[in-house]
């Protein structure tokens, strides 16, 4: 985040004609809705503070001035989403989006949780008895991986070598969604992977190999 005493004069010239611009859009647009307070168009105060500060009028005008500028307020933050998503895409990292919004990388992840790493891999264990098959899917979004995912245990118990459990794993190697076909209940049960497995090597690096046996052996423990 860019400290104000660090820019130069022109840049705080910038950001507060750029404020102003936006306090400009949100009073124009309050006096267009004034008709609904019964104002004609030409009629209305000509600044948000002209009116009586306790009148009836003041009110009813502050309020609307109020409607709008929550309405601005949330078409920023649906702009900010798309905004952090483009980058994300682009390869910019969670202190890169909290650098220009002026948060924390920490709060950047949790303001846009799907914005970076749009690859999210989907690991299926498959076939019903020892050895097992994996399969491995990469997605653009935790949703999709987790409904791939879902699915495919859901409809890898009718056949003998369908997936038995899955995984989906973040950019940042994280587990973040687990489950396997509980042959007991005939149903697919949701589940935390232990601490252990909670981190997951990449491929080729060293460990990888070690994670997907101990993942088997979980799953395999619980079926």
């Amino acid at each position: 985040m860019a400290d104000v005493w660090e820019l130069d004069s022109e840049g705080i010239e910038e950001r507060v004609a750029f404020r102003a611009q936006v306090r400009d859009l949100v009073w124009r647009e309050t006096k267009r809705r004034m008709r609904f307070l019964g104002f004609s168009e030409h009629e209305g105060p000509a600044t948000p503070n002209a009116l009586a500060p306790t009148s009836a009028a003041a009110k009813a005008v502050h309020l609307m001035y109020l409607e709008v500028a929550t309405e601005v307020g949330d078409a920023a933050r649906e702009l900010a989403v798309d905004a952090a998503t483009r980058a994300g895409r682009a390869g910019a990292s969670y202190a890169d989006l909290g650098d220009a919004s002026g948060i924390t990388r920490q709060a950047a992840r949790k303001r846009w949780p799907e914005a970076v790493g749009t690859h999210w891999a989907l690991y299926l264990l498959t076939g019903k008895s020892h050895p097992h098959g994996m399969a491995v899917q990469v997605l653009r979004s935790s949703s999709k991986a987790i409904e791939t995912g879902r699915t495919a245990v859901d409809e890898g118990a009718l056949t003998k070598d369908g997936a038995v459990g899955a995984v989906v794993i973040n950019a940042a190697r994280e587990a973040v969604w687990a489950c396997y076909f509980d042959d007991g209940t005939c149903a697919l049960e949701e589940i935390t992977l232990p601490d252990d497995l909670q981190n997951v090597p990449a491929p080729g690096e060293e460990g990888h190999n070690d994670w997907l046996y101990r993942w088997e052996q979980h799953i395999t423990r619980l079926l």
